[in-house]
């Protein structure tokens, strides 16, 4: 059994502090895009904008990422304290808040340079999960989004939260939704996929969503919220809308393929 005492600062320069989580964004944005760069991107009309629509990636992922938690996770609070929204350092982000803004942004920026956005969201799905695991393992040194108490061998005690030994959930994340997820999309990418865009955005999802959905059943619900419908948890219910979109999207990539 392990002791989690860890300080969330990084760097602590008189006033100044730099939080892991912050590190967290920095370096799966950074590697993503390094990434992507060298040997993801084929097509020279999509190379030659990339930079450009990584900036507008940045920015949904900050924004959308406040707005989805402010909206799926504490709507009542925000409702009633407005300016609050505004103090992301307070922190409160949501990967499907992000997810929707890259979409969102990835659907515009395409249409503007008359491009298939599956074109850019399939080289953001591959690396996307760098980025999982940097943000998952910066959440367990906040000693944040904690699991249920356990016994096992592995349990961790949040000294933070309390005197109990519980699931490391969020190492769970990073193994799963990070780096053995990102094993998945390369072995696609290996395959030929990214040729007939949107099915390894399709996988992404569809993984990304099988796994998380399966992991909250060892992770303690968002205090605000608990158990929802069937006892699922908030972001359970989200994994499950976009399971059944990511299946949809290889199914109906996969017969385009198969036409071809």
């Amino acid at each position: 059994m392990f002791i989690n005492n860890f300080d969330p600062i990084a760097i602590k320069l008189l006033s100044f502090e730099i939080k892991w989580y912050s590190l967290a964004y920095i370096a799966g944005i950074l590697i993503g895009w390094i990434l992507s760069k060298k040997f993801l991107i084929s097509k020279f009309e999509i190379k030659e904008k990339f930079d450009d629509y990584i900036t507008y990636v940045i920015l949904a992922i900050i924004i959308g990422g406040r707005l989805g938690y402010v909206l799926f996770y504490n709507l009542s609070y925000y409702s009633n304290n407005i300016s609050d929204i505004f103090k992301i350092w307070q922190g409160g982000m949501s990967f499907h808040g992000g997810l929707l803004g890259i979409i969102f942004v990835t659907i515009w920026f395409s249409k503007i340079h008359k491009h298939n956005p599956f074109n850019y969201l399939d080289i953001i799905s591959i690396v996307a999960p760098i980025g999982i695991f940097f943000g998952r393992i910066s959440n367990f040194i906040n000693s944040e989004l904690y699991g249920t108490v356990t016994n096992l061998p592995w349990a961790v005690k949040f000294v933070q939260i309390d005197e109990l030994y519980r699931h490391p959930s969020q190492l769970y994340e990073a193994l799963f939704e990070g780096f053995i997820l990102f094993i998945i999309l390369i072995y696609f990418r290996n395959r030929g996929f990214l040729n007939f865009p949107g099915i390894i955005s399709g996988v992404f999802l569809t993984f990304y969503s099988l796994f998380r959905f399966l992991i909250e059943f060892f992770r303690v619900p968002d205090e605000q919220l608990g158990y929802l419908i069937f006892n699922f948890t908030m972001g359970q219910i989200l994994c499950l809308i976009f399971f059944i979109i990511g299946s949809y999207l290889i199914i109906s990539k996969y017969e385009i393929k198969k036409k071809n």
